[in-house]
């Protein structure tokens, strides 16, 4: 695979990440959809096909905060970065593209689970009590955190929704291009 390839095929990955990430903007239109996101196939995604790994942390964590700017100010009128929260949130994104990263074989059954485990990872780390400084919903126990678990889950429900349809339309589409498109397979995968 030559640099203008990988350059290439970098692009393909970064253009499917921003049009998958401007369905995250839906929420803010239609509360029902809240937590039905691309976000979290996004992380698996980057996380599988960047070949430099570090390139799935930036542009996930980067498409993140883009669309975190977006929607904080859809709903204050002000650009603001910081929310409640959000070192939970980004750190759960994080290890979502660590998982990404331990998929070496792309199949059904591979994105199925880590689908459904990375929901897992996002539920428990972002609903912990105490990375809510101002947000003070429950308190800073472990009675709170259980109360915290209970009330998110229709939450990583739609979020379970999210990752099987975006991850579906990202792994599937990629893997489909690749068939057609030489370009868009690793070294490695050429040699086979």
């Amino acid at each position: 695979m030559n640099k203008k390839d990988t350059i290439s095929r970098n692009i393909i990955l970064v253009l499917m990440i921003i049009v998958a990430a401007a369905f995250r903007l839906l929420a803010f239109k239609y509360k029902e959809l809240s937590n039905f996101n691309p976000v979290g196939a996004i992380a698996l995604f980057g996380g599988v096909y960047f070949v430099d790994k570090w390139k799935g942390y930036v542009m996930v964590l980067l498409t993140l905060l883009c669309t975190d700017v977006v929607i904080n100010y859809l709903y204050t009128s002000k650009f603001s970065i910081m929310y409640d929260g959000i070192i939970g949130v980004y750190l759960s994104y994080a290890i979502m593209v660590l998982a990404g990263t331990l998929i070496k074989k792309v199949n059904f059954v591979n994105v199925l689970l880590a689908s459904i485990g990375v929901v897992l990872i996002h539920w428990l780390i972002t609903d912990m009590p105490w990375f809510y400084t101002e947000l003070k919903l429950y308190p800073n126990t472990l009675a709170g955190y259980g109360k915290s678990l209970a009330a998110a889950v229709p939450f990583e429900k739609n979020m379970v929704y999210g990752n099987l349809v975006f991850g579906l339309l990202l792994f599937g589409g990629f893997e489909l291009a690749k068939t057609r498109y030489a370009f868009l397979r690793t070294q490695k995968q050429l040699a086979l």
